[in-house]
């Protein structure tokens, strides 16, 4: 099931923005200190380098993506999520806007 609404938490208002714009996202975090960020990337092909192990959830368009070390790339779309392990990074090439929810940890 795709996250359409999250309630009970504190938002970041001010946007984190990345790649000259290609990457909106806000922060959100639950009464219970958990972090995610909620965003949209524009149709580009970028690099991201993960901190924590992240899980990117598709809540709207779809996306490939390629984990390091790894040659394949894969899709996802609409409901579907997958996973970066922490300390990493991934390539990821959107034609369409790909809005995400990304799960922290």
């Amino acid at each position: 099931m795709t996250t359409e609404k999250i309630d009970g938490v504190s938002v970041t208002t001010r946007a984190n923005v990345y790649f000259d714009g290609k990457c909106v996202s806000h922060g959100i975090e639950f009464a219970d200190g958990t972090k995610k960020s909620v965003g949209v990337i524009l149709p580009a092909s970028l690099t991201f380098n993960t901190g924590a192990p992240e899980i990117m959830e598709c809540v709207a368009g779809a996306c490939e993506y390629k984990l390091a070390g790894t040659s394949e790339w894969k899709k996802s779309a609409a409901g579907e999520k997958f996973a970066i392990p922490g300390n990493s990074s991934f390539e990821i090439r959107v034609a369409e806007a790909y809005h995400y929810v990304c799960h922290f940890g």
